[in-house]
């Protein structure tokens, strides 16, 4: 059998070597969030978290426990405006990337 490399360290060893590629998953993650599709949002979001600055940094950064953003990151968790606004900051920071946002009419 041919040996295959973990999708989870594929995407993390991406992210740390392809900024672009850090910031269209971050791009999407919002695009989800905002179209409805908080899951995906999430775990996507899980992934640049632990691909970056990971849960035990993240936590001390934005005073949550690590345990509270694994489940809030999960596709069933339910994290507030304030804590996901925080991840985002967060990871804007740990991208070095700004986050901007446009308005398209309709």
């Amino acid at each position: 059998m041919a040996l295959t490399r973990n999708f989870k360290e594929t995407v993390a060893a991406r992210v740390q070597s392809d900024p672009a590629f850090a910031q269209a998953l971050l791009n999407e993650a919002i695009a989800l969030l905002v179209d409805g599709e908080p899951a995906t949002a999430k775990l996507i979001l899980r992934d640049l978290v632990n691909a970056t600055v990971g849960f035990e940094s993240l936590a001390e950064e934005i005073h949550k426990p690590a345990k509270s953003l694994h489940r809030m990151l999960s596709a069933s968790g339910n994290p507030t405006v304030n804590n996901i606004s925080a991840i985002f900051a967060a990871l804007q920071r740990a991208l070095k990337v700004e986050v901007r946002t446009s308005v398209v009419a309709a």
